[in-house]
């Protein structure tokens, strides 16, 4: 009886720790502020979402995106104004650099962990991954998915759901189809980032708004 209690004991611990991400290294940088660090988490919470993929007990991947909305780019650009002390002049730079940026594509920042590296080619030309923005008028494709690296502490300073051991990636979508049809149509609450393979699918549901 002891031994089947001891058994179940560490399936239950093993399974645990196969549906949480793995933390490594030192925690995230956060502002001093509490009300500033928990409105910037509030604005992160509402553009994110993290999905895992698992096989049986053993971890594929874990993911995380954050929409890059014109609402998320502003946060995010005072919130480096306020770890870096900038001056006004190069904030109003910053956001609006942003702000053009966000006129020409959609944009989501997308973190991954994946156990097998064999699997981290989602920037390849011939990747396994099938990367999609979902929305009410369709599906489109991305025209750019670019590795930015490691998430190291200055990553994660911006992004706290990854970890040491992410991988960083740019993802842009048209914000028209071939047709010229809105990829998002107006008054939309939510889309979904869908990164999908043999190994089995991610569905990333945030705000649009």
């Amino acid at each position: 009886m002891r031994r089947l209690l001891v058994a179940a004991v560490l399936l239950s611990v093993l399974g645990g720790c196969a549906n949480t991400p793995p933390i490594v290294g030192e925690p995230a940088p956060t502002l001093d502020d509490p009300k500033q660090e928990a409105a910037y988490l509030a604005v992160l919470d509402r553009y994110s979402d993290r999905q895992e993929i698992y096989d049986g007990f053993d971890t594929r991947v874990f993911a995380g995106a954050t929409f890059q909305t014109p609402s998320f780019r502003d946060a995010r650009i005072h919130r480096r104004a306020l770890f870096q002390t900038l001056p006004a002049a190069k904030v109003e730079q910053l956001i609006a650099e942003e702000q053009a940026d966000a006129e020409k594509f959609y944009e989501f920042f997308l973190g991954v962990h994946v156990n097998d590296y064999r699997y981290d080619d989602f920037a390849h030309r011939n990747s396994i991954w099938r990367i999609a923005l979902v929305t009410p008028a369709g599906e489109i494709t991305p025209v750019e998915i670019r590795r930015l690296g490691r998430a190291d502490l200055n990553v994660r300073a911006y992004y706290p759901y990854t970890s040491l051991f992410w991988v960083a990636y740019r993802v842009r979508f048209p914000k028209t189809f071939a047709n010229g049809q809105p990829v998002i149509p107006e008054g939309t609450e939510q889309v979904m980032l869908r990164v999908a393979s043999s190994l089995g699918n991610a569905e990333l549901k945030v705000s649009a708004r």
